[in-house]
Parts: C-alpha cells; sequence; structure tokens
C-alpha cells in the first residue's frame, strides 16, 4: 500500500486509476461499499485503485476549535484500506488551496491532470470545490467530458436510517459500543504509543497500559472489555479505563488498559485497544480498597463479555 499526496505526485504505474473519493473517517460498512465498488471496477478494468481520503477534516479546518472527533488516524485507514484491497492511499491535504480550488478545477485540473483517474466512485451525498459546489451529477458530467466515468453509491441502511459517521458518534458517546461495532463491522479501535505512567495500577495488582487519547473521539468514560493488538500481531482480552480518574489526583485523561493473563514490557510500543463492551461508568471510591474490589468485579465481567469464562 502506497501513502501518496498532491505534491509527491502519482506515479506513472498508478495513473488511470479508480478513485474511491471521501471522508471515509471510521470506514463504516457505507464507505465501505463505496471502496469496494471502486476494487470491483478495477478488477473487471484492470486498473489500480486509489482511495483518496482528507487530513485534516475539512469539519477540523473550518470549526479548529471543535472537540475531538475523529474515528479513525490516517494509519489506521490505510491499513483498513489495504485489508479491503485498494493499491494505494492519497491524502487530500485540506488546506486554503484546496478549499478555493473550484468544482469544476477540482474535476479537471485534479482528478483529471494530476491524478489522471479514469473513473471515481463516490457516496451519493458527496460534495467538492469551494463552497460545496460540485455534486455527484457534477462531477459525472465534467468527468465525461474529460475521460472520467463517475458514479455514486447508493447509503447503506440499517433500519430506516443510514449508516453514518455521525451515528457512530453518537453511539461511541452513549456507551452503545454494540451498535458502533454494527456500523463499523470491527469494534472502535484507539491506536498509540504506551507512555510511561505512575505505576500505580501495578502497586494495585493491575499493571496497565497507558495512552492518551490524542485527535480521536471521546467516547462515554467508564470502564469497557477490550480487545488488544499488539505491534507484533498477537491479540489478547482486556479491560480497560478510559476517563479522568476520579479517585486519584489531578484528574488525567487516559486510556489505561489491563491485559488479561499477560506478562510483558509494553511502555514505548504502538497498541490498538478496540472497545467491545461497555461495563459501568467511571466512579469515584473513598478508598483503595474500594477501588481494587470493583476492579476485580470489572474484570470478572470483562472475561464474561468476551467469552473467556
Amino acid at each position: 500500500m502506497q501513502r501518496l499526496t498532491l505534491a509527491g505526485g502519482i506515479p506513472d504505474s498508478l495513473k488511470g486509476s479508480i478513485v474511491a473519493l471521501g471522508n471515509f473517517d471510521g470506514f463504516h460498512l457505507g464507505h465501505q461499499a463505496v471502496v469496494g465498488r471502486a476494487i470491483q471496477r478495477g478488477f473487471h478494468e484492470r486498473r489500480p485503485v486509489i482511495v483518496a481520503t482528507f487530513d485534516p477534516h475539512p469539519v477540523r479546518f473550518f470549526k479548529p476549535d471543535l472537540p475531538p472527533f475523529r474515528l479513525t488516524t490516517l494509519d489506521q485507514r490505510e491499513a483498513l484500506f489495504a485489508h479491503a484491497g485498494a493499491d494505494a492511499m492519497l491524502v487530500f491535504e485540506f488546506n486554503d488551496t484546496l478549499r478555493s480550488t473550484a468544482a469544476e478545477d477540482f474535476v479537471t485540473g485534479l482528478l483529471g491532470r494530476q491524478i489522471g483517474a479514469a473513473g471515481v466512485v463516490t457516496g451519493t451525498d458527496f460534495t467538492f470545490g469551494k463552497m460545496r459546489g460540485g455534486n455527484v451529477d457534477l462531477l459525472r458530467t465534467l468527468g465525461a467530458d474529460h475521460g472520467i466515468v463517475a458514479e455514486a453509491v447508493a447509503p447503506v441502511m440499517l433500519g430506516d436510517l443510514k449508516i453514518s459517521s455521525g451515528r457512530i458518534r453518537e453511539a461511541l458517546q452513549a456507551g452503545d459500543t454494540a451498535t458502533a461495532t454494527q456500523l463499523l463491522s470491527r469494534d472502535f479501535t484507539i491506536e498509540g504509543f504506551v507512555q510511561q505512567g505512575d505505576r500505580r495500577g501495578r502497586e494495585l495488582g493491575y499493571p496497565t497500559a497507558n495512552m492518551v487519547l490524542g485527535d480521536y473521539l471521546r467516547p462515554r468514560y467508564g470502564i469497557y472489555a477490550v480487545r488488544v493488538t499488539l505491534d507484533d500481531g498477537s491479540e489478547h482480552p482486556g479491560v480497560a479505563s478510559l476517563g479522568v480518574r476520579p479517585t486519584f489526583s489531578p484528574p488525567q485523561e487516559l486510556l489505561e488498559t489491563h491485559l488479561l493473563d499477560f506478562d510483558g514490557d509494553l511502555y514505548g510500543r504502538k497498541i490498538e485497544v478496540g472497545l467491545h463492551a461497555f461495563i459501568r461508568d467511571e466512579k469515584k471510591f473513598d478508598d483503595l480498597d474500594a477501588l481494587v474490589a470493583h476492579m476485580k468485579d470489572d474484570e470478572a465481567q470483562a472475561r464474561h463479555l468476551l467469552a473467556l469464562n
């Protein structure tokens, strides 16, 4: 999987590609349908497939003070696109230049001349260009004039509602991991490097791998049953505390994950923590004995939810 930028140019081997266009944050079932159609076309037309995404997210560009809302990092999206079968990920840097690009220039200049796309696949609600002046109808019309065959994939529905990144964010903020997993087709996963902590968990008999949340959406604070993937590819069950640790002062927002039946040093390693099931809200305890008693209950609940007993 190659990671491309417009500034770095498109290799000749990827000219004439089918391009899937969208934000694809989360890469949920609706996004998978768009990318899957691009890959299907690439296979039948014997063309490479590029998945184009935006960074920063356009919403972040226009509203820089919004709380964190990302569902995936670029690294996670790259891995997901590769797993789906794409050949490359193209990262559009959303800046003043891209914001002010007219819709016609986006098609003829970026997709046509710079990328050399032979085809484009988007969702039906995709908009582009200055002041969102372009839509799928304009993309089809202008694309046809420049040898680009464009098509739009209908939304994927769950019941009467369209699957969207917004629905997933709402589910996670409510602690509804089951719905988030259903819409994503996998557990919502936070990726990051394990940092040095105060070792308080080890003293309590529950050593934890501590991570900061960065630009990720903040799910509901509380205790979760989790599945952890280490940088060596191994997977481990665990129980995690996501929040500000109200029992201790000063409050510090962290994702603290205890891997069940694991003994090893994780400091400095890149891991992924998938939120499988919400157990309870975080709580302030009067003493450490009460905290440890609840931690033992949390572990038992996590083992049950992860089908370990």
